[in-house]
């Protein structure tokens, strides 16, 4: 009975186990199907969005890359631009300046107030300062106290005289003066002497300036300061008083650059710089020139030069600090060298005399100036003047035909 009863047990217990087996293993298999589905669909939701947002934050990334590589591309080109542009305007500024501070020099040179300060320049001159006349050109010929013979050759050949000199200036405008200082005993037998010449021919600008070779850069100087205070010309010369000039040649040339602000016109040269004393046209400031053998600057022979009116005016603003060299042309090119300035080689004013001026007369190519280099003037002057204007002068009507 017992062997009976336990067997039953058995059998219900292995049948029960079987079915609950299958029942628990397809329960299982179900709902492990039904977690993986759900898990599945969130993982790949997640993922989804995961890498949208990846993707976005790449593009973005990549978007701002480019857009960096662009601007630091770009960048160069901009600062380029921004610095040529401001380079333009300082430039166009510094050009605007240059010439009020020019208009400024000019100002100052033809307002003139202190009658007094004046006067100590000018010594005997007498002239106003009330109102300057516009005039083309003003000539200064550079003379000494025992140069009278030279005026006197210049007189009887190419410089008109009294009537026709104040009718040139009045027309042509064109003024020439012979220029000269005092001596260094005021009121002596030697200034007692220009003063009579100059009630006879009334053709000087008198300086108050002691007279002497090795002070012709003051001279010079001075005679731009004074010439710019009186008159408010377009170019402002100097000349030797042994040097043949044709004025209507020279007043063509002036012309043809009269529309031009800074220019300085003669026969440019760049001689050596002598550092050896008791040679003539010695450099005592040698030194400042560099090593021996060195050449001085660009510069127009002393013989014969022109600036236009703002240069002038430039040196006359400034004729207490500029620098005076022992050699009067090397003074003045100093004066201008560091100025925006055009240098004009003109070899017309640096003839020689005949055969060489009359040779370029016949050609065509009429001289405005003529006179020796080895002499750095005609040789013998007074004595050759008139030779010289015969085969070299122009008519004497050229200049009053003139027109400017």
């Amino acid at each position: 009975m017992g062997a009976i009863l336990v067997t039953r047990h058995q059998r219900m217990m292995g049948g029960v186990s079987k079915r609950m087996v299958c029942f628990l293993c397809i329960s299982c298999f179900c709902l492990g199907v039904l977690l993986v589905n759900r898990i599945l669909s969130v993982s790949e939701l997640a993922g989804g969005k995961a890498t949208s947002s990846k993707g976005s934050y790449k593009r973005r990334y990549l978007e701002r890359s480019v857009h960096c590589e662009r601007k630091e591309t770009s960048i160069p080109g901009d600062i380029l631009g921004q610095v040529s542009h401001t380079h333009d305007i300082i430039m166009s500024l510094d050009k605007t300046i240059s010439d009020l501070e020019m208009q400024l020099a000019a100002a100052r040179a033809a307002q003139v107030s202190d009658q007094d300060t004046f006067q100590k320049t000018m010594g005997s001159q007498t002239e106003p300062l009330k109102g300057r006349r516009k005039v083309f050109f003003v000539m200064g010929i550079m003379t000494a106290f025992s140069s009278r013979k030279r005026r006197d050759s210049i007189r009887d050949t190419w410089m008109p005289q009294v009537e026709n000199l104040r009718r040139m200036q009045q027309e042509k405008g064109i003024v020439m003066r012979f220029v000269i200082g005092r001596s260094s005993t005021p009121g002596g037998v030697l200034d007692r002497a220009i003063e009579a010449e100059e009630e006879q021919h009334q053709d000087f600008l008198r300086l108050n300036h002691v007279e002497g070779y090795q002070e012709l850069s003051s001279k010079t100087q001075i005679y731009i300061s004074i010439a710019v205070a009186l008159w408010d010309a377009d170019f402002y010369i100097k000349v030797d008083d042994d040097v043949h000039v044709n004025l209507g040649v020279l007043a063509s040339i002036l012309a043809h650059h009269k529309s031009k602000q800074r220019v300085y016109i003669g026969c440019m040269k760049s001689g050596p710089v002598l550092a050896k004393q008791g040679v003539k046209y010695h450099e005592p400031e040698y030194w400042k020139f560099g090593e021996d053998g060195n050449k001085y600057f660009r510069h127009a022979t002393g013989q014969l030069y022109a600036i236009s009116k703002d240069l002038a005016t430039y040196i006359s603003a400034n004729r207490h600090i500029l620098h005076k060299y022992a050699n009067e042309d090397v003074s003045l090119g100093s004066w201008l060298i560091g100025l925006d300035v055009e240098h004009i080689d003109e070899r017309s004013m640096c003839c020689g005399t005949p055969p060489d001026c009359e040779w370029k007369a016949q050609a065509g190519n009429a001289c405005a100036a003529s006179f020796d280099w080895s002499c750095s003037g005609i040789c013998k002057s007074v004595e050759r003047m008139e030779e010289v204007h015969q085969r070299c002068g122009e008519d004497e009507g050229t200049i009053w035909h003139l027109s400017i």
